[in-house]
C-alpha cells in the first residue's frame, strides 16, 4: 500500500489536502498484511488531518487487498469501490456510486447507502454472489433522486432488490442497464406487477445480451 508520506513528499507547499484515495494490492504468493482502519486513520491524524474516513478489506481467496481513505466532509461527486466494509456517513455531494465485492450485498447495506448518499443519481452494482438473506427487513429503501441504475454483471437477487417495489422505491428511475435473462425473470416475462411501479418511468433500457422483444415487453415499459 502506498504510504501517506510517499504522496505528500511531492507536494512540499501544500496547505490544504482534500482527498479520496483508493488503493489495491494483488500478490498471489505472499500474504498481504493490511493495516487496520485505526492504523490507516492514525497515519493521517498524526499529520494534522483530523477528519478522515476509511475502510479496508482483504480477500484471502484472490489475495487482493483494497483500501479507501478520504477526507471529511467528502467533496467529490463520485464514490468508487464501495463494498461490505463501508460504515456509512453523510455524503451530500456524491451523485455517482460504484459498488463491487466478492461477498454478497444484503438489504441492510443498500439501506445504509440510501441514507449516506441522499442525492445519489447513478448507481453501479457489480456482484455475482447471491444474497444470503432474501427475507428482507420491513424497512423500505428509497432512492429519491436515482435516475440511472446499472446491474451488470450482477446476480438476479439485486434486480429483485431494486426493482421489486416491496423492497425499494425508485420514483425517478429513467435508465436501466441489465441482462435480458435477469429482467425476464424478475418480471416473469413482463407479466407480473412486482417490478412494474419502479419500471413505469423507464425511458432507456440497455440490455446485456441478444434477445427478441415479446409483445408483453412493450406493454411493461410504455415509455420506451
Amino acid at each position: 500500500m502506498t504510504s501517506l508520506d510517499e504522496i505528500l513528499i511531492h507536494m512540499p507547499r501544500l496547505n490544504k489536502f482534500t482527498f479520496s484515495i483508493v488503493s489495491q494490492t494483488v500478490n498471489k504468493y505472499i500474504k498481504i498484511d493490511l493495516p487496520s482502519n485505526d492504523n490507516i486513520q492514525s497515519s493521517f491524524l498524526d499529520r494534522g488531518y483530523n477528519h478522515v474516513g476509511s475502510y479496508a478489506d482483504f480477500n484471502s481467496t484472490t489475495n487482493v487487498a483494497r483500501c479507501h481513505v478520504y477526507s471529511l466532509p467528502y467533496r467529490f461527486e463520485i464514490f468508487i469501490n464501495l463494498n461490505n466494509f463501508f460504515t456509512g456517513g453523510m455524503f451530500n455531494k456524491v451523485r455517482c456510486v460504484f459498488m463491487n465485492d466478492t461477498s454478497s450485498f444484503e438489504h441492510e447495506l443498500f439501506a445504509l447507502v440510501s441514507q449516506a448518499f441522499p442525492y445519489l443519481e447513478k448507481l453501479y452494482v457489480c456482484n455475482l454472489q447471491a444474497q444470503k438473506n432474501k427475507q428482507h427487513s420491513s424497512t423500505l429503501i428509497v432512492f429519491s433522486h436515482l435516475v440511472k441504475l446499472i446491474l451488470s454483471p450482477a446476480h438476479v437477487n439485486y434486480a429483485e432488490q431494486f426493482l421489486f417495489e416491496e423492497n425499494t422505491r425508485l420514483p425517478r428511475l429513467i435508465e436501466l442497464t441489465i441482462e435480458y435473462e435477469t429482467l425476464a425473470i424478475v418480471t416473469n416475462n413482463f407479466t407480473n406487477d412486482a417490478a412494474r411501479l419502479n419500471c413505469a418511468n423507464l425511458q432507456n433500457i440497455h440490455i446485456v445480451g441478444s434477445f427478441a422483444r415479446p409483445e408483453s415487453f412493450h406493454h411493461y415499459f410504455p415509455l420506451l
